[in-house]
């Protein structure tokens, strides 16, 4: 089990700027996206600010969002990145398991990714991490170079603090119909 502090204020930024981002859709009725929380047991308390100090994950969360975006179902997860490497261990197995399980249910998933040394986000598809995660899974490289992947789900941050995800879905969309033409 892992304690609540040992990461510090880890992927912060992203999750900061993601939060911004659902509210501004919220607001002109583009999506309806919740932060999943992760639960905790509380070990120490400092009453005297009435803080928790330390805690335990009670269980291993899923993803960090989940919601609709006009009547499509969306679960995704946010990690930042400082290197030019995206290592997979920072995806979990139960993780790509829900996202999986989630796509057969007609649902779209991805992942977030924001290269803080580069200041760009990459909008991962389910389907490219899955072909990313079994590689690895199959004795292949456990990272994922910057340069593998697709220059079509770059994004850049509008006005510094948003995250243009709702575009990355609209180019996800098509291109899931194109493949069911096919």
């Amino acid at each position: 089990m892992g304690t609540w502090n040992s990461r510090g204020l880890r992927g912060s930024t992203l999750e900061e700027m993601v939060n911004r981002t659902n509210e501004w859709y919220l607001e002109r009725g583009l999506a309806l996206m919740q932060k999943i929380p992760t639960p905790i047991t509380p070990v120490k308390m400092d009453k005297e600010h009435r803080q928790i100090t330390l805690a335990y994950f009670d269980q291993r969360s899923t993803i960090d969002y989940i919601g609709a975006v006009q009547g499509i179902p969306i679960c995704f997860d946010a990690k930042e990145c400082v290197a030019q490497t995206f290592p997979l261990q920072n995806i979990h197995d139960h993780q790509v398991a829900f996202m999986e399980a989630f796509e057969k249910q007609q649902g779209i998933a991805f992942v977030l990714i924001y290269y803080s040394s580069k200041d760009i986000l990459y909008y991962m598809r389910f389907a490219e991490l899955k072909v990313f995660w079994d590689r690895a899974k199959n004795g292949g490289r456990k990272s994922v170079r910057f340069d593998e992947l697709d220059p079509r789900f770059f994004m850049k941050l509008m006005r510094g603090c948003y995250v243009p995800y709702l575009d990355a879905v609209n180019l996800d969309l098509e291109l899931r119909e194109e493949l069911d033409k096919e």
